[in-house]
C-alpha cells in the first residue's frame, strides 16, 4: 500500500506542476493518467460507478468528485482540489490536494486551505490502536470549528485496502470514544472536506459534482494511514 500511496503522491504532484491561470481540468487530467500509466499503475476512480476520469478537479464551491472538461478553465484567485486513487498489484492508495491558482489567493481562502491541511493532520494523529473513529472525526472536527469554518457530513472518509472503498466510514466529525475501535494492521484514507460557509451540500445535474449549498469555497485534503503499533504511519507521502 505504501507502493501504492507513492504513485498517487506523485501523480497529484504532477498535476500540480500544471495549475496555473488558463488551464483546462482537463490538461491536469491528461498528465494525471499518463504518470498513473508510467509509474506502471491503474487507476481507481475511472470505471468506478462509471466515473469517467482518473481524478477529480473540484474548483472553488465544488467540494468533491468535479469532474475534468475541457471547458473548466482555472483562473487565478480560484482554489482546486486534485483528488486521486490508483490500485498497483491489487492494493489501493487515495489522496487528494487543494491547491491555489496563480500567484496570490485571498488571505481567507489561504487560511481555509492551511486549516483544513492541519485537521487533517490532527486526524492522522489520533489515528492510533485502541483509538476509536470517533476520537479521528472529533479531531478533525474540534480544529475546524475553532477556525469558524464547517465539515460536510454527507461526504466520509474510509477504510481502504484491496478495495477503493472499505469499512469503516471515517466521517470528519464526531465524539471522542464511539464508532468502530482501531486497530494494529488497519488502514483509514482520511479526507476533511471543509466549508468558509455552512455545512450543506447538494449534488449537480451530473450526479457526481457536490458543491456547498451555500456557494461558499471548500478544501480538502486526503491521505492513507496505516494503524500501527508505533503510531500512525502515512503511507500517499
Amino acid at each position: 500500500m505504501r507502493r501504492s500511496g507513492r504513485i498517487v503522491r506523485q501523480v497529484l504532484e504532477a498535476a500540480k506542476e500544471l495549475v496555473a491561470p488558463g488551464v483546462s481540468t482537463m490538461d491536469l487530467e491528461r498528465v494525471a493518467e499518463r504518470t498513473i500509466r508510467d509509474l506502471g499503475a491503474k487507476p481507481a476512480f475511472k470505471g468506478y460507478f462509471n466515473y469517467p476520469c482518473v481524478l477529480c478537479t473540484s474548483v472553488n464551491n465544488e467540494i468533491v468528485h468535479g469532474i475534468p472538461s475541457e471547458r473548466r478553465l482555472l483562473k487565478a484567485g480560484d482554489i482546486v482540489s486534485l483528488d486521486c486513487g490508483v490500485v498497483l498489484d491489487g492494493y489501493f492508495g487515495d489522496a487528494a490536494i487543494t491547491v491555489p491558482v496563480g500567484d496570490q489567493i485571498s488571505p481567507e481562502l489561504q487560511k481555509l486551505l492551511e486549516v483544513t491541511h492541519e485537521s487533517l493532520l490532527r486526524g492522522i494523529e489520533a489515528t492510533r490502536a485502541g483509538n476509536t473513529v470517533g476520537d479521528v472525526g472529533a479531531a478533525v472536527q474540534r480544529h475546524v470549528e475553532a477556525n469558524g469554518f464547517s465539515v460536510v457530513r454527507e461526504f466520509v472518509g474510509h477504510g481502504i485496502g484491496t478495495h477503493l472503498h472499505e469499512d469503516p466510514q471515517v466521517p470528519n466529525y464526531g465524539t471522542p470514544g464511539h464508532g468502530p475501535k482501531l486497530r494494529d494492521g488497519m488502514v483509514l484514507a482520511i479526507e476533511p472536506m471543509v466549508n468558509m460557509g455552512k455545512p450543506g451540500t447538494r449534488v449537480l445535474d451530473d450526479k457526481w459534482t457536490a458543491v456547498t449549498e451555500d456557494g461558499s469555497y471548500s478544501a480538502h485534503f486526503e491521505h492513507c494511514v496505516a494503524v500501527t503499533r508505533n503510531g500512525p504511519m502515512i503511507l500517499t507521502e
